[in-house]
């Protein structure tokens, strides 16, 4: 084997190399940026559903409240 011809798979390892080592960082960019907007996403719906469980309790209380007083005897 000549050297030009091992200069040649020298490179085209090399070319291989770095080929895959910007895919994997590629692939962690874009999982990192998927986690990010699942947290994105996440922080209003979390905030909104811990709101609609405080109103739904809300309106259970009144509920409650209301059969409570109509059983209860009038003085």
């Amino acid at each position: 084997m000549s050297n030009g011809t091992s200069s040649d798979v020298s490179g085209a390892i090399s070319n291989l190399l770095d080929t895959i080592g910007k895919l994997a960082q590629q692939q962690v960019e874009l999982l990192n940026s998927g986690l990010k907007s699942a947290v994105q996403l996440a922080e209003p719906l979390g905030k909104t559903a811990t709101e609609l469980v405080g109103n739904v309790l809300g309106t259970l209380n009144q509920i409650l409240q209301n059969i409570s007083s109509a059983i209860a005897p009038k003085k």
